[in-house]
């Protein structure tokens, strides 16, 4: 039984992933910072409390997996915070730094740690969480912006890296995704541009040419996708699953 490892993956597009491998019969181990959210998952599932940015954490965890499971077939780094949200003048350091952290950091970790257990049994398949803002920028967005960008440039690094032993790593830019986590962002960019949340929404929907939000559930088909052998030799790709952004700045 093929084995999917899912950072953030006990809510929102994480959970829509676990869920999706766990539907195609996959053993699924969630990591998460919430252990509410963790403790609300099925106990099926391998499930750990992680902080992605602490390295000894990380470590752990897939210590763990390889005592467990003795590998992993899929990595899903899908672990992210939307950041502050303000012009760059008025973005702390410490701020900009907890972004990246988590978003590029995350990432990083999640790699370098699946990596050796991948090649050692060569294959596996690594997707990364990006973002449209990591394809187009995103006004008042600046380190979440630049993160996602980052996360573009380390995937097709370990695509490189990581191709002569059977291991394929791709990109999943997800579009605004109707969420929890969105709600946070369309509040705080409302307040920031002295408009209406409705007209924010509205903002992101028209931006696309299908005019519409996107599901977990859309993000996370995608992802099973990727780690599939119907994906057999699609790596260091960057996929945006976003119904075609055509005005990545959603003014109104």
């Amino acid at each position: 039984m093929k084995r999917a490892l899912i950072t953030a993956g006990a809510s929102g597009v994480g959970l829509a992933m676990a869920r999706a491998f766990d539907r195609e019969g996959w053993r699924v181990w969630i990591a998460d910072l919430d252990g509410a959210a963790l403790g609300a998952a099925p106990d099926t599932w391998q499930k750990s409390h992680v902080d992605v940015s602490d390295e000894t954490a990380v470590k752990s965890l897939f210590d763990e997996v390889l005592e467990r499971w003795g590998g992993v077939d899929a990595l899903c780094a899908n672990a992210g915070i939307a950041g502050p949200t303000a012009v760059i003048e008025d973005i702390k350091l410490q701020d900009w730094q907890a972004c990246v952290a988590v978003n590029l950091e995350g990432a990083f970790l999640a790699a370098k740690y699946a990596a050796p257990m991948m090649k050692a049994q060569k294959g596996g398949s690594i997707v990364v969480t990006s973002s449209t803002a990591g394809q187009y920028g995103y006004p008042y967005r600046a380190p979440y912006a630049a993160a996602k960008w980052a996360v573009i440039g380390l995937t097709k690094t370990l695509a490189m890296e990581l191709g002569p032993f059977g291991v394929r790593a791709n990109v999943i830019c997800p579009g605004a995704v109707e969420g929890a986590r969105m709600e946070g962002v369309l509040e705080r960019e409302a307040e920031a541009k002295g408009m209406t949340r409705d007209d924010v929404y509205a903002g992101y929907a028209s931006g696309t040419a299908m005019g519409s939000f996107i599901e977990g559930r859309d993000v996370a088909e995608m992802a099973v996708f990727l780690s599939s052998e119907n994906a057999r030799l699609v790596s260091g790709q960057v996929i945006a699953v976003d119904g075609f952004t055509v005005n990545p700045d959603p003014k109104v």
